[in-house]
């Protein structure tokens, strides 16, 4: 049997790389420009599994009109998965992810926001295509003997300091599973947060996005900071308290913004907004900071990330179709997001 896959939130970059990966697995793939929602699911009647992205909103109500039509499979086609209801999801259909696509993907993006914000590339570019070769303004800093504060040190935490610690920073990291021999190995040290918090130049965000994790940067986070920390986030929006955030960039406390996530940003990102209003108010203000950068999700937009998400996410349904074991499953039991 062929297995018929409904492909939602697709992009012309979606379709490309999966139909050229497809030719190996030869699955019969539509694809929808609409995200999976309760508005939406009626869409994957008659599919046998789904493929979904980080702003699905697959809540309790989506799975259970999913196991009505027979859908025995959501893959996802990203390492996140907490816009799934995981307990509605249990023992109805089963979940795959793609853990790993291109961590220096991730990493490298995050530093380019570091070199941004800190040198100022972006203004410089427009500055000079209007032929104003003025340096006012653009004054940076050396990275070398800086501190960075590495939270999650995972696959894409791990590059990220390799990275940084090559420029010559000194690296502080934090996480719940520290892996002390891989610290000693690089030459970083594992500390608390609240250290981490009072002692990093720049703190970076690469962890997962869970209830213990929610809004780990708040008010209270942020008044235990140097002034004019850098913060950045390729990770999850949530990670991040927005409206501390605005409060403290306007209080002079936290002194650049890099930002790749957003807490709304499914109401957003990945879309053209440029002929419409931007109604998200915070959104909105954090627009107005000209020390705050924002990309749209596109951290992990490469061509090696894009073709290894491509392959595991359609190798994960070639598992579930031949009954095998789930390489790359998730469950409720698992991990109780």
């Amino acid at each position: 049997m062929i297995m018929k896959i409904a492909f939602f939130v697709a992009k012309q970059y979606d379709e490309d790389f999966f139909n050229e990966a497809n030719k190996n697995f030869k699955f019969t793939v539509k694809y929808f420009s609409e995200r999976l929602s309760i508005d939406t699911v009626i869409m994957a009647s008659g599919f046998d599994a789904v493929c979904a992205f980080v702003n699905d909103d697959i809540n309790k109500e989506v799975i259970l009109k999913l196991e009505e039509q027979n859908i025995g499979l959501i893959a996802m086609r990203c390492s996140g998965y907490n816009n799934i209801d995981m307990k509605a999801a249990l023992n109805k259909i089963r979940i795959t992810r793609v853990p790993a696509y291109s961590p220096y993907a991730v990493a490298e993006h995050a530093l380019a926001l570091i070199m941004s914000l800190n040198r100022k590339t972006h203004k410089a570019y427009n500055r000079t295509r209007e032929s104003n070769f003025s340096i006012k303004g653009l004054l940076g800093f050396d990275l070398n003997g800086k501190k960075a504060g590495v939270i999650g040190t995972g696959k894409i935490g791990r590059i990220f300091i390799r990275i940084v610690k090559g420029l010559g920073m000194d690296v502080v990291a934090y996480d719940p599973y520290p892996n002390k021999s891989y610290a000693d190995g690089l030459g970083f040290t594992y500390v608390e947060l609240d250290e981490l918090y009072k002692s990093s130049d720049i703190i970076s965000l690469h962890c997962p996005l869970t209830n213990d994790t929610f809004h780990l940067i708040d008010k209270d986070a942020v008044s235990l900071m140097k002034k004019n920390v850098m913060l950045i986030n390729t990770s999850r929006g949530g990670l991040i308290d927005t409206k501390a955030l605005v409060d403290s960039l306007k209080e002079g406390k936290v002194g650049y913004v890099g930002l790749d996530v957003y807490e709304e940003e499914e109401n957003f990102f990945f879309e053209d907004h440029s002929d419409s209003i931007v109604t998200d108010d915070i959104l909105a203000r954090l627009q107005t900071f000209n020390n705050v950068l924002i990309t749209s999700h596109q951290a992990f937009f490469t061509k090696e990330a894009l073709g290894n998400i491509s392959f595991t996410t359609l190798s994960n349904i070639k598992e579930y179709q031949a009954g095998s074991t789930l390489s790359n499953e998730i469950c409720y039991h698992c991990d109780q997001n």
